[in-house]
């Protein structure tokens, strides 16, 4: 799962904050970004999404409230 969500997270950073990766790379200039608010909201929209997803997809759906008697 935590590969899962590591991708996830990869995924948004790149389409939203346009951070070309999430490892630390050791050099201020690579591992800071500039990022507009904007950017930030649509990514944490897109790993909010994501999450419900997740949840809905691993959650097992629950019956009825009829029961058999």
């Amino acid at each position: 799962m935590t590969n899962t969500i590591d991708q996830i997270f990869a995924l948004i950073a790149q389409k939203h904050l346009f951070i070309e990766t999430l490892e630390t790379r050791n050099s201020d200039r690579l591992d800071f970004h500039d990022v507009a608010v904007w950017n930030v909201r649509e990514a944490l929209e897109a790993a909010f999404k994501a999450g419900v997803e997740v949840g809905a997809s691993s959650t097992p759906k629950k019956q009825s409230g009829l029961r058999n008697s």
